[in-house]
Parts: C-alpha cells; sequence; structure tokens
C-alpha cells in the first residue's frame, strides 16, 4: 500500500546514513552510499563505483542487521 506521506531527500538520507553507521559501516562510505540511496536514482543511470558502494555498504548492513534479528 503507498504511503500518503512525502519524506524529503534530506530526511532519507539521515535514515540510512544511521543505519548503516550502526551497523559498522565506515562514515564516508556510509555518508556516500545514503545520498545515492535517497537520491532514488535507478541503478542503470549510476557509475560503477557508485554501485560497488552501495552494495559493499548494504551487503555489510545485511549481514550485521541478520545476525541482530537472530
Amino acid at each position: 500500500m503507498p504511503s500518503n506521506f512525502f519524506t524529503p531527500v534530506e530526511e532519507r538520507e539521515k535514515i540510512f546514513y544511521t543505519e548503516l553507521v550502526q551497523c559498522g559501516v565506515l562514515h564516508e562510505k556510509a555518508f556516500t552510499a545514503a545520498k545515492i540511496l535517497a537520491s532514488g536514482q535507478p541503478d542503470e543511470l549510476l557509475s560503477f563505483e557508485e554501485r560497488k558502494v552501495v552494495k559493499d555498504a548494504c551487503e555489510k548492513w545485511f549481514v550485521k542487521n541478520k545476525l541482530y534479528k537472530r
């Protein structure tokens, strides 16, 4: 079900950044990944380096989140 609330890009960046840092992603990488994720751009428009940063950060988040839920 779609949400009726609009979350500004800056707020989404803060949320992504906080989640990534809490799971052990380095601050610089978390900041870059959060900015990319919050922008909402499709993968096709991202450069190889941007995709790699996001993939690395999200994989680390996924592993830590999975361990936390156990």
